[in-house]
């Protein structure tokens, strides 16, 4: 790849708008969709949502575990899923939170930012939990490779808070010394950093300043667990513009129909295009 994923990024937000859509085939929507929880509905519902969206929203997010489920065949439909999507233009991110130490983490690493690999994505969510790092791998590959990274920091669900928020010898929260972390590996890159993080849309209680990684942050919670695009620059601030709201179920439930979800995804671009204006 010829840019670094923070440029690309960059890039694909200011053409195609701040949106991120995940790709998330659980069986209550292959269901809504009148598919068999199988490969075959698999198979239609993710082909479908590649046709519908990767040529004009930034940013499509397979969540690894709803292929996985299916086993061999599952990981198969993954593969063309992320091929299709980039082919099409959408940077895809590979949402598998992915954590460990050492050769383990690196193997990781291997799967979804190598070149050579079938899964390769353009970023990948990672878990900062054994310590950052423990990610180490991660971040040399990705940096090699062009790639990014979304660590865990502050997430919306209401266990996350008790590891995150945990204040630790020097004084900082565990999600503040991930950040920080992150802060340090994007110093002094233009025009954005390719080591993100993952930051809740539904927190109401952010410190402005610790989410100044000059890098994206990748923002669950929009739509069914009730945040809207209005609320992204009221808890991101003046990082509101670096971003990446996440919708899933708000923009897939309107499938099969092609149209249906591209009116949604476009919907939720122009309203986030107007909130951060």
């Amino acid at each position: 790849m010829t840019a670094p994923f923070g440029a690309r990024l960059r890039q694909a937000m200011d053409d195609r708008g701040q949106l991120c859509v995940g790709i998330d085939p659980h069986a209550s929507l292959l269901s809504a969709w009148g598919l068999g929880d199988d490969i075959a509905g698999l198979t239609t519902f993710s082909r479908t949502v590649v046709e519908a969206l990767a040529d004009r929203v930034a940013v499509l997010k397979p969540q690894a575990a709803f292929f996985e489920r299916f086993g061999s065949k599952g990981v198969a439909v993954l593969e063309q899923c992320v091929a299709d999507a980039r082919a099409a233009g959408a940077l895809v991110v590979m949402d598998a939170k992915r954590g460990d130490i050492g050769s383990t983490m690196a193997a990781y690493a291997e799967a979804f930012l190598d070149g050579g690999s079938p899964l390769f994505s353009d970023a990948l969510t990672v878990s900062p939990y054994l310590g950052f790092g423990a990610l180490k791998p991660a971040v040399d590959l990705a940096r090699k490779n062009g790639c990014g990274l979304f660590a865990l920091a502050l997430t919306s669900n209401p266990e996350g808070a008790s590891v995150q928020r945990a204040v630790g010898a020097e004084g900082r929260t565990v999600a503040q010394s991930v950040l920080a972390q992150l802060a340090a590996e994007n110093a002094g890159v233009q025009p954005l950093g390719s080591f993100g993080a993952v930051v809740g849309a539904t927190l109401t209680d952010v410190d402005e300043a610790d989410l100044a990684i000059n890098g994206p942050l990748l923002a669950p919670g929009v739509g069914a667990q009730g945040a809207t695009m209005a609320d992204i620059p009221r808890v991101f601030g003046r990082s509101a513009r670096n971003v990446v709201p996440s919708v899933s179920r708000d923009v897939l439930k309107h499938g099969p129909s092609v149209q249906g979800l591209r009116d949604a995804a476009q919907r939720f671009v122009d309203e986030v295009r107007t909130a951060v204006a």
